[in-house]
């Protein structure tokens, strides 16, 4: 049974699915929709929306982003979903989540996908910005996300190169391009399976099929033949995976059967008749987007058997079918084809040498705007690439290197912002209970790895709005912007019980004493954080493990017990604006 016949059958329920099925599915239904017919592409979506669905309310944020990254392919690979709004947010959707998340390479894959949106949508100088955008995050040195497992990742470095790499075809940077795909080569060959090889010699086929035909438009005919046997090369090496790919396939016929963009690099690199009936099979199924290839390739193996006006008729109903959505670049090759075949005698058409003329120039003019296109593209790239640069210098100089908090110097800067603000404001005081204990019995490369792991702890248990520091040794600093005192005590002590419940070979066996307290009105920063020192000691007094909110009332103290209310339970607790 194949994956078209499945989406068919009833299946049971998305949540007693395992999640490996569920990006398995999802890849599965991006295969299918590649060579489906465009009526059947919505039902394909829709299921992947479902997935999508309840991978969101499982929450695994690489999950989320991997089944965010498939609905946004599916939908842009479609020239009329790729310029719905309902596309656009995906895309948007795709990129927020890879950003917040520091998902590198899918960030830089969802740049590419806004890139393909907004050249569907004539876009082309924006267009151009994403992609050199995209390209400049992985001009940076790349480290393998271990997390993802070593193939998954090898495998979205390659996909985000392809897609990245197809931009560029559309833009007519093919240099560049090339360049970008025998980049994401390197990444197949690191264990990639039989599917994501054969997309990704589909993918390249392709692209050198785009680049031959730019080529023939400009005379360079010899270049234009050369790519045009590469196309076929990778045509005939991409028969074995495909045997094995998750493309919905009949396992008596060989790819060039079944893929459009493969029969028609074979014809193209070899016209001749034994290649008609197969492209006019493929003619019959293929997408907007390699149909193009297909009529060209089909219309020279006619013109090879002194079929022309039947050529030049597949070439004009081709072009009545792609009246809207077809690559600009490209129709202007089936266009060129056209006239080609139809140009007849120029001693009976004194016009037709001229025109011809006219279109030579044409087309020269084409080119150099190519030409400055690559070169604006070029600047962009670099442009991004220094301001990343300059980005990533800047967070160093606020980030601590041990543990990636804000340093001492980030903490300034926002106790200073906050000191304008003249809200409510909790000021916690953080130190690690036998922590010197872990240095002298064990290491302090150990001591930095607890550092390490305990920092993370108390970040993911607190708001997103709320800052932790890292203030010098074994002491950090949090501030809880809008929290009143006892909410803050709260999400502390379930900061110090997650620390508390860490393996020991993670934490070692250390815990947190804490203290806090509300910054009161026009009091110095100085005076607050030695009032939150002052009840640490005091939690370190009755032993550690602790945590102690003091409350100042006209120069009496006394500690605030810790009230569990509802709001202190839900880390995105945002406090009412204080009176």
């Amino acid at each position: 049974m194949d994956g078209s016949e499945r989406s068919d059958v009833d299946l049971p329920a998305l949540d007693e699915r395992s999640d490996a099925w569920l990006v398995g599915r999802a890849r599965e239904l991006l295969a299918i929709a590649q060579v489906s017919e465009r009526g059947t592409r919505p039902r394909y979506t829709d299921e992947l929306d479902r997935i999508l669905a309840e991978v969101r309310h499982r929450g695994e944020p690489r999950m989320v982003a991997q089944l965010l990254r498939a609905a946004a392919v599916i939908r842009v690979n479609d020239a009329e979903q790729a310029v719905t709004a309902q596309a656009e947010s995906i895309v948007d959707e795709f990129l927020e989540h890879t950003t917040h998340h520091g998902f590198l390479v899918l960030q830089a894959d969802a740049h590419a996908l806004r890139a393909k949106r907004l050249l569907l949508a004539g876009a082309e100088d924006m267009g151009l910005t994403e992609a050199a955008v995209g390209l400049a995050m992985l001009d940076e040195k790349v480290p393998p996300d271990d997390s993802f497992g070593g193939r998954v990742w090898d495998v979205l470095m390659a996909s985000t190169l392809m897609d990245l790499g197809l931009v560029l075809m559309e833009l007519g940077v093919y240099e560049v391009g090339d360049q970008v795909m025998r980049r994401a080569h390197r990444h197949i060959r690191n264990g990639a399976g039989p599917h994501d090889i054969s997309v990704h010699l589909i993918t390249r086929c392709r692209m050198q099929l785009g680049w031959g035909m730019r080529l023939e438009r400009i005379g360079e005919d010899d270049q234009a033949a050369e790519r045009f046997t590469r196309a076929a090369a990778m045509a005939g090496d991409v028969e074995a995976p495909f045997r094995e790919s998750l493309f919905p396939r009949r396992s008596d016929l060989p790819a060039a059967d079944q893929i459009a963009v493969i029969g028609a690099a074979h014809a193209l690199a070899a016209p001749s008749p034994r290649h008609t009936e197969r492209l006019i099979g493929l003619l019959a199924a293929a997408s907007a987007r390699e149909i193009i290839f297909v009529a060209i390739a089909l219309a020279r193996c006619l013109e090879e058997e002194a079929r022309v006006d039947e050529a030049a008729q597949v070439l004009t109903t081709v072009q009545e079918k792609l009246a809207h959505g077809a690559e600009p670049s490209l129709l202007l090759c089936l266009i060129r084809e056209y006239a080609r075949l139809s140009g007849g005698d120029e001693d009976a058409h004194p016009t037709i040498g001229a025109l011809q003329f006219y279109v030579a120039e044409l087309e020269d003019q084409l080119w150099d705007m190519r030409e400055s296109r690559a070169a604006t593209l070029a600047t962009r790239r670099e442009h991004e690439r220094l301001a990343r640069k300059h980005g990533t210098v800047a967070k160093q100089a606020l980030q601590d290197a041990l543990t990636g908090l804000p340093n001492r110097r980030a903490l300034d800067e926002r106790l200073a912002e906050l000191s304008d603000e003249h809200g409510l404001l909790a000021i916690a005081l953080v130190d690690l209970d036998g922590f010197k204990g872990v240095n002298d019995r064990l290491s302090h490369a150990e001591g930095d790895d607890v550092l390490r792991v305990v920092a993370s702890t108390i970040k993911a248990t607190l708001r997103g709005g709320d800052m932790v520091a890292r203030y010098g040794g074994d002491e950090f600093i949090v501030l809880l912007p809008g929290a009143p005192l006892h909410a803050a005590a709260a999400a502390l002590r379930r900061a110090s019980a997650a620390v508390s419940a860490l393996p020991h070979d993670l934490s070692r066996g250390v815990t947190l004493s804490v203290g806090v307290v509300a910054r009161r009105p026009d009091e110095g920063t100085a005076s607050a954080l030695a009032r939150a020192d002052a009840a640490m000691y005091q939690a370190k007094r009755k032993g550690g493990n602790d945590v102690i909110a003091i409350a100042t009332t006209e120069g009496d103290v006394a500690e605030v017990p810790v009230q569990e209310d509802a709001s202190s339970h839900d880390p995105a607790w945002v406090a009412p604006e204080a009176t």
